[in-house]
């Protein structure tokens, strides 16, 4: 963007609210027919997006009185990719988890947030040198290792086609089986315990919290 000042305008994209890259003639910061986001104006990390997928915030719909309260007594249900929110009870602990490498392998960290009911806690760790598959495990291990009840149903969110694979789709692995033995054992503990694959960078809010802690951790160990 060089020395161009860049301000920025509230937009949706894909449901969500976010933040808009504008130059000083008030028009979209325009990278190979793509626009420059961010979900927080406080956060380092941005995205670059198809142009036709950020719409004005008046084309987001308003809900309806009673979604409002379904969403009220029950956190988390409308973000839940690929979840049946009747399988979910309100004893349920969410958790999203994201690792991060910056060189692969490179300085890494973890991201984690951690939902239950109206409370939230989040983690970002740096783990040194490591693998961006690496640092997702330790993402997910470090997360199970926070949790203290073992009967209650959770849900653990990532974003790893390899962590997902690993632990729940039997895929073989050739490399770090140490630790991903030690994430099956913790898995092993909980009477509910799902693991859900879902898309990077795609506006699911609970992980691109996670994305941001994990690359944030990567810069404070700089």
């Amino acid at each position: 963007m060089g020395k161009e000042q860049t301000d920025w305008k509230r937009m949706i994209f894909k449901g969500n609210k976010v933040w808009l890259a504008t130059g000083q003639n008030g028009k979209p910061i325009l990278k190979s027919g793509k626009v420059l986001i961010k979900y927080q104006l406080d956060q380092d990390y941005e995205y670059w997006v198809h142009e036709n997928g950020v719409m004005p915030v008046d084309s987001l719909q308003p809900e309806k009185p009673e979604k409002k309260e379904h969403k009220k007594n029950r956190p988390g249900k409308k973000s839940l990719a690929g979840l049946d929110a009747k399988t979910v009870s309100d004893n349920t602990i969410f958790i999203y988890t994201d690792g991060a490498s910056s060189g692969n392998p490179g300085p890494s960290g973890i991201g984690i947030l951690l939902r239950f009911k109206d409370h939230e806690k989040e983690i970002s760790r740096n783990i040194g040198e490591a693998t961006n598959n690496i640092a997702e495990l330790e993402a997910i291990k470090t997360a199970l290792l926070e949790l203290k009840h073992y009967d209650y149903p959770v849900r653990v969110f990532t974003d790893s086609s390899y962590a997902h694979g690993v632990l729940t789709l039997g895929w073989k692995a050739r490399k770090n089986k140490e630790l991903i033995n030690s994430i099956k054992k913790l898995i092993s503990k909980f009477g509910d315990l799902k693991l859900i694959k879902v898309k990077g960078h795609d506006g699911f809010d609970g992980n691109e919290k996670a994305d941001f802690l994990a690359t944030s951790a990567i810069k404070k160990g700089r």
